[in-house]
């Protein structure tokens, strides 16, 4: 698909489809396991309640159900998904919301730091986070970063949707040093306004395709969307594709190779376009 060959993804998805053991923390809404689209795929629930769109209708299913299909949607889909090999943990984070078009749900730092941590004890070795924050404070924020820490300490690598409001700035997840803002953009590769940018996004983010995105929706449809939440996963299905080939680099040698594959300097507020390729030859090449 076009924006696959955009950041390059097209021969590294040639070379896997990821292996089990590389585990995706998904943070998002809840998914519906069974779409068609997902046969094959290796999907886990770590709620028993929430986890499963009981009533697919819902736009929490639909984010959810959505974005899990960026990432794990099996290879013969009209869609389909980058890592669908790897263990997709589904760690829902909202539910029956009402989401209005291209705004990031929300969900409070306290239910954030709860989602990281069962996810990371869960096995999770990259998670996907498409929520904003949610009534901050000094105070409720401690434990979002402590266990945004805990990630770094475990080497669990971090990916969060830089958000749609069309800001200048950052929020207390995109600015911790160990996270990946991903911002979105459009076919030629020029950023969405829609995205959030700042200091902290352009100097340890990427940019992904986040324009039109077709992936899976309810009732066994495909759907359609814009914005840093389609951009997020087609960063974490590299990294997952990255760390299945190179099942003994650190956290920190995949991350230092997806940030460094850009040759673009880092001195503005908007992050350079993914280069999932150059990531892989990176790799290849060093250490």
């Amino acid at each position: 698909m076009q924006y696959f060959d955009q950041v390059k993804l097209t021969p590294l998805m040639a070379l896997t489809t990821g292996l089990p053991e590389i585990m995706i923390g998904l943070i998002d809404g809840p998914v519906v396991i069974a779409h068609q689209d997902f046969s094959g795929s290796n999907l886990r629930e770590l709620q028993e309640n929430g986890g499963t769109c009981i009533h697919g209708g819902n736009l929490a299913c639909q984010h959810g159900t959505f974005v899990a299909g960026i990432l794990a949607a099996n290879r013969n889909s009209l869609t389909p998904g980058i890592s669908p090999g790897c263990t997709l943990l589904i760690r829902p984070i909202f539910a029956d919301a009402i989401l209005p078009t291209n705004v990031l749900p929300t969900a409070t730092p306290e239910e954030l730091a709860k989602a990281i941590q069962e996810s990371i004890d869960a096995g999770a070795r990259v998670l996907n986070i498409s929520a904003a924050i949610a009534r901050p404070s000094t105070r409720s924020e401690s434990a979002l970063e402590e266990s945004l820490n805990m990630a770094a300490r475990r080497g669990v690598l971090v990916v969060n949707a830089a958000g749609n409001q069309g800001m200048l700035g950052g929020t207390a997840i995109t600015r911790h040093p160990w996270v990946i803002p991903v911002i979105a953009s459009n076919a030629q590769g020029q950023p969405l306004n829609l995205s959030n940018i700042g200091n902290s996004i352009g100097k340890k983010g990427l940019a992904a395709p986040g324009d039109k995105i077709t992936s899976l929706g309810i009732e066994n449809r495909t759907y359609s969307s814009s914005g840093t939440s389609a951009a997020a996963p087609f960063v974490t299905g590299t990294i997952a594709l990255l760390w299945s080939l190179f099942p003994q680099r650190t956290a920190a040698q995949i991350k230092l190779a997806i940030l460094r594959a850009s040759s673009i300097r880092r001195n503005s507020v908007v992050p350079p376009l993914l280069d999932a390729w150059t990531a892989y030859q990176y790799l290849s090449t060093t250490y």
